[in-house]
């Protein structure tokens, strides 16, 4: 394991956070077994172990799957099942998910191992965490899931490396066979006896892991679209006055107080906002980008806030079929059905969608010389020689209408698969590989607005900054220069993606976020 990585997570029967997947999915930070967890396994085996001569077929024990859940296999024949199972269901195609998506799935599956609910051996729990630890990655394809019966596809490419087969991804992006990564790690495959195969492929594990991570991921872009919107109003000669606890206490979501608080604090004590407050000031007020950024920002937090309790839910939760049961049966069930995790993976692409929108609507506002109240065209140096930031308000715009398109929602569709036995499936893994784009543009379209914000603010010189902004403008200039004649402006761009993607204005948003207390309702106010 990395030096620098992360506490480890226990699993001890305890459900994990969304923060401990993103810890071990994105940090490496080690997993262990708690000793109780593993005798509870233990248990619950010795009770599949003993349907193996039960005349009553069970389900993946004594069955084929899906639609030939009807065909009795006999006992000679049902290690070879579960070994057939993981080869046939490792169909995946197109491109190779990301490493971390690949580790959230793991860790998931192998909660869901750890409840002692599956009916799994403890070599094969053992051998799950040993792999997340020695960071041995399956090569897991993009395309291959419904959603239902959980994510087949993807956690059988897992299960397949797990049995000494399929392919791994080493760090450096190459493809090494499952058998020859496991034995890089001094791990041994397991051979799969009755149960395990299902066990392995059947659960949303590779939904809720890319859930997790986009929660993660959204409420930090959130704080830096409040910071952004914060240093666009001082821009753009904006007021604060709109932003007082009192007027937001008047509809008092949770969401739009955070962000509307974050916005007054960024604004306090702001010489640019005070130079033309008063009664000269002839504007009433502002446009709605700037005027409504708590109300459309604070909505997409509540949505984050609400994705987190679906979130706890599900890594709260057993998710197999069948399941053995708190008092010693072994039943089939449908809580595999992604469509509660599948819902809110579409809730999440459409508040950032809507969050980008206005983000890119501050930037064309920056840049045009008759709303931007008296800068210069497009920002730029030598207008007419020079384009200034023109094309990057384009490159915002392209990428706001391709969030518009992933904000359609995949839950809504489904294709009957299994011979019509699974007649009604999630789409809840493509609703998360479009989430993970969308959250990729919403991270762009924010960084050309603070990209913008910043040189439309140096631009207001001699008048200066509060101090919170100024400290995020000298974030920014540490990573791209100030205004001066074009140049090439692509790197420009993708410097400040990645100050976003880093979480680098964390620092600095978080304790003007907590310096001000957040009214919970009119009375607060």
């Amino acid at each position: 394991m990395d030096d620098d990585a992360d506490d480890g997570v226990r699993l001890d029967g305890v459900p994990l956070t969304v923060e401990d997947v993103v810890r071990v999915a994105r940090g490496r930070a080690s997993v262990t077994l708690d000793d109780a967890v593993l005798d509870r396994v233990a248990a619950s085996r010795a009770i599949v172990d003993g349907l193996a001569d039960d005349p009553v077929p069970h389900y993946g024990v004594s069955t084929g799957f899906g639609a030939l859940a009807s065909t009795s296999i006999p006992p000679e024949r049902r290690r070879a099942l579960q070994r057939s199972l993981i080869r046939s269901h490792a169909a995946g195609a197109g491109p190779l998910v990301e490493r971390e998506v690949v580790r959230a799935t793991m860790l998931l599956r192998l909660q869901t191992l750890a409840t002692a609910r599956t009916g799994v051996r403890p070599e094969v729990v053992r051998l799950y965490a040993g792999m997340l630890d020695a960071d041995v990655v399956p090569a897991v394809h993009e395309n291959g899931s419904l959603g239902c019966s959980g994510d087949l596809a993807p956690l059988a490419h897992i299960a397949l490396v797990a049995t000494g087969e399929g392919e791994a991804v080493a760090p450096d992006g190459t493809r090494i066979p499952g058998g020859d990564a496991l034995a890089a790690a001094g791990l041994k495959p397991v051979e799969l006896v009755e149960k395990e195969g299902l066990a392995l492929i059947n659960g949303t594990d590779g939904m809720l892991g890319q859930l997790c991570l986009a929660i993660h991921d959204l409420r930090a872009l959130l704080d830096a679209a409040d910071a952004a919107a914060a240093m666009s109003i001082e821009a753009l000669l904006g007021t604060d006055r709109v932003f007082a606890a009192d007027l937001q206490a008047l509809r008092p979501h949770p969401g739009q107080a955070r962000s509307a608080t974050l916005i007054r604090t960024l604004l306090a004590g702001s010489p640019i906002v005070a130079s033309h407050a008063g009664p000269d000031d002839p504007r009433v007020q502002d446009a709605y980008s700037l005027r409504c950024a708590p109300q459309v920002h604070g909505a997409a937090r509540d949505t984050v806030d609400h994705a987190e309790r679906v979130a706890s839910i599900e890594l709260g939760s057993a998710i197999d079929n069948p399941v053995v049961t708190l008092d010693g049966r072994l039943e089939s069930n449908g809580n595999f059905h992604g469509a509660p995790i599948g819902y809110v993976l579409d809730f999440l692409a459409i508040a950032a969608a809507d969050v980008a929108s206005m983000s890119e609507r501050r930037v064309d506002r920056m840049l045009d010389p008759a709303r931007s109240g008296g800068l210069p065209p497009f920002l730029a140096d030598d207008p007419g020689v020079d384009s200034g930031l023109m094309i990057a308000q384009y490159t915002a715009a392209s990428l706001v209408s391709d969030l518009k398109r992933l904000a359609v929602p995949a839950s809504v569709d489904s294709i009957p698969t299994s011979a019509m036995q699974e007649d009604h499936v999630s789409m809840g893994w493509s609703a998360a590989r479009k989430l993970r784009r969308a959250v990729d543009g919403l991270r762009q379209v924010i960084a050309i607005e603070l990209l913008t914000a910043a040189r439309a603010l140096d631009l207001r010189a001699p008048l200066t900054s509060s101090a919170g902004i100024a400290r995020l403008r000298e974030l920014l200039r540490a990573a791209v220069p100030g205004p001066g004649p074009d140049r090439f402006l692509a790197p420009e761009i993708a410097a400040v993606v990645e100050l976003v993607g880093s979480e680098a204005l964390a620092p600095v948003l978080m304790p003007l976020a907590a310096s001000t207390p957040v009214p919970t309702d009119q009375e607060d106010a």
